[in-house]
């Protein structure tokens, strides 16, 4: 990849920051399967019931699943008298997905800039509204769609999504290091399809092994944002639209991972944003 990066290269304008939008989260994998698009949208969810104004951008054209995961299949997306699109709402989380303007049987079949054009669109002509935090759901990959949304707006930085197999741990440590070659702060590793606890007799047993993001978390510097199990409640409520009830209607065990894994995210885009805080310059008189 180039030397482009979130502050633009030559010829490439600076990021400009969204309206009203005070944290933008990218959320990636370097390959597809892993759950990239559910903790999207539990972290997004989890931040919502913490009362906090939260939206999600589905960014993934070519696979656009949030819809279905939170029940808004077959909505469109509207737009107000000055040509910006409003997003849809689900229980207060604001929506905007290529899932509302296609049939959910249709593939898109673009080359990267059309892609790339779709994204910038929904950037530029979005009204969020005042948002504590926008999620973006990236496309699996190192491809076109992440570079487009590094150098249209100033990201707080970049969560990705890895189970434990030593293949999807590789894709992930370059998804990582794109990131950093981007110019975007990686905000952590969150292991998907951790564990799996049997609902009959506790068993647990770990299918994909365990305990390679974190072990490379630590190796690269940056921080492990928790470990979230296979769960057919998880399963069952996505496909049913019901990304609230991963939050109650669940095993404790189940609601806790999520619980920490919202609040270590919490707890580091905070921290983030202290970084990005310079402190008040104290005047001294002679």
């Amino acid at each position: 990849m180039a030397d482009s990066n979130a502050h633009g290269g030559p010829g490439v304008p600076p990021p400009v920051a969204l309206p009203g939008v005070k944290q933008v989260i990218a959320v990636g994998a370097g390959k597809g399967g892993v759950g990239k698009s559910t903790v999207a949208v539990l972290a997004a969810v989890g931040l919502l019931r913490r009362g906090l104004r939260t939206g999600l951008l589905d960014a993934d054209v070519y696979g656009p699943s949030v819809p279905k995961l939170t029940g808004t299949e077959g909505r469109q997306l509207d737009l107000d008298d000055r040509g910006r699109v409003r997003p849809t709402e689900i229980d207060g989380l604001k929506l905007v997905s290529m899932g509302y303007l296609v049939p959910p049987d249709q593939a898109v079949i673009w080359r990267g800039p059309m892609a790339q054009k779709y994204v910038k669109e929904f950037l530029d002509r979005t009204d969020w509204g005042e948002l504590d935090y926008l999620f973006v759901d990236l496309p699996p990959g190192t491809g076109d769609i992440p570079l487009t949304l590094a150098q249209s707006i100033p990201l707080t930085g970049a969560v990705v999504v890895c189970t434990p197999q030593d293949v999807a741990l590789q894709d992930a440590l370059r998804a990582l290091r794109m990131y950093q070659k981007l110019g975007v702060e990686p905000l952590g590793i969150v292991e998907n399809m951790s564990y799996y606890i049997c609902p009959h007799c506790g068993h647990r047993d770990e299918i994909f092994s365990h305990g390679g993001a974190a072990k490379a978390a630590k190796e690269l510097g940056v921080p492990f944002l928790g470990a979230l199990p296979l769960s057919v409640a998880i399963r069952a409520h996505g496909d049913a639209g019901r990304p609230g009830a991963c939050f109650t209607d669940v095993e404790p065990y189940i609601a806790e991972a999520i619980n920490d894994f919202v609040e270590r995210l919490r707890s580091v885009i905070a921290d983030q944003a202290r970084k990005r805080t310079p402190l008040p310059q104290l005047k001294t008189g002679g």
